[in-house]
């Protein structure tokens, strides 16, 4: 009778290995690196404060998609990032991202290089093209991400 609980114990202890293993799952955030001496609404005004040093500030991730704030840790991975656009990988423990990759987002098109062909409905409901936009002196598409209209 003593050997028959050890099945269960085993699956018991396999489901909580496989529900820890799946809350750490690695996803991705994007947004800019700040100092975390600055809260959410600050970064999101682009305020001159999240991009200066405060005595015990350390880095952190304004999520401009969801206005969050993240700290993260380690702290290496952000330093000479200050003000770039970034995508953060890793796993979320409450507030704090345990950073397991940052890279720099590339944003828009090298200079000098061609825009793809697109189709899109104006706010009138016409489609427009690439074409139908291109003007005498050439044309610029500007895109605004997360605005709030």
């Amino acid at each position: 009778m003593k050997n028959c609980f050890l099945p269960s114990i085993s699956v018991a202890l396999s489901f909580a290995v496989l529900a820890a293993g799946q809350a750490r799952k690695t996803v991705s955030w994007s947004g800019v690196i700040v100092y975390s001496s600055c809260n959410a609404d600050e970064a999101f005004a682009e305020s001159a404060e999240c991009f200066k040093y405060a005595p015990g500030a350390n880095f952190a991730l304004y999520d401009d998609t969801n206005r969050v704030m993240y700290n993260l840790s380690p702290q290496e991975p952000a330093a000479g990032h200050l003000g770039d656009t970034v995508t953060v990988r890793g796993t979320l423990d409450e507030d704090t991202i345990h950073v397991v990759t940052l890279e720099s987002m590339s944003i828009g098109l090298a200079v000098g290089q061609k825009a793809p062909s697109f189709s899109a409905h104006d706010q009138f409901g016409r489609a427009q093209t690439l074409d139908s936009l291109r003007g005498a002196n050439g044309t610029v598409l500007l895109f605004f991400r997360s605005a709030d209209w």
